[in-house]
């Protein structure tokens, strides 16, 4: 009996994830990718500071709206943006804020990917297919291992886990857990450039053995490594199984 021919894939399921295309390329034809560097956020340290201390809850909703956006975009943006979330609003209420948007902006791009791109896995080779079930197989696992550790891009592992179709919970979940450290750290450095600024001092060598600083930076590098000690476990755990 000959094999039944795969069914016809519909363009409108491509629609969320062209819309997402289509805002990332208005974004970078209007020139908004000029406003996300430290410069910019140096310059309008003051209005931003006066904004927040007069308009609290409503500047903490612009950012959570604008951290998704970027990360929905797929735009490399969140340390920069966790570290103005630290600056602005606290070390505590800048990781929340921060956390809440990437999340929402994941889940959005998660969303897009998993109408347009699930299912087409069994149209790929076998060991796409394997990959798939091995992923699927312990799922908030890997998702979490994924977030703790930066082995891949932020972006990538969205596009990825709705390709394969995860659960929405699932993703979430592991999602919003798996990003708290890292988001903390950057937060902390943030909130302690912060406490710098407010004092009024220079930018002197000086200010990297404050704690506020130095603690970040030091557990920021330690983060980095996290990727190098993993890939060394699963080298050795897989020579030792063989």
């Amino acid at each position: 009996m000959a094999d039944e021919a795969p069914r016809p894939v519909s363009p409108r399921r491509f629609v969320p994830i062209g819309v997402l295309l289509l805002a990332a390329v208005l974004f970078l034809a209007l020139g908004g990718h000029r406003y996300l560097t430290f410069a910019t956020l140096a310059e309008n340290r003051e209005w931003l500071c006066a904004t927040v201390a007069r308009d609290g809850v409503a500047s903490a909703v612009v950012f959570i709206l604008g951290y998704a956006g970027l990360v929905a975009l797929s735009f490399p943006a969140a340390e920069l943006l966790t570290i103005a979330g630290g600056f602005l609003f606290g070390r505590w209420l800048g990781t929340a804020y921060a956390v809440i948007g990437a999340t929402s902006g994941a889940t959005i791009m998660f969303l897009a990917a998993r109408a347009g791109l699930a299912d087409l896995a069994a149209r790929a080779g076998p060991w796409v297919r394997r990959f798939e079930a091995g992923f699927r197989k312990d799922a908030f696992s890997y998702l979490l291992v994924l977030r703790l550790i930066p082995l891949f891009p932020f972006w990538l592992v969205n596009l990825v886990a709705g390709a394969i179709g995860l659960r929405l919970w699932v993703y979430v979940l592991g999602t919003f857990i798996g990003i708290i450290p890292g988001t903390f750290i950057y937060a902390s450095l943030g909130s302690g450039l912060g406490s710098l600024v407010g004092e009024g001092r220079g930018p002197g060598l000086a200010i990297l053995f404050r704690p506020e600083v130095l603690l970040p930076i030091l557990a920021l590098a330690a983060l980095a490594l996290l990727p190098v000690i993993y890939k060394r476990w699963r080298a050795r755990n897989g020579h030792e199984a063989a």
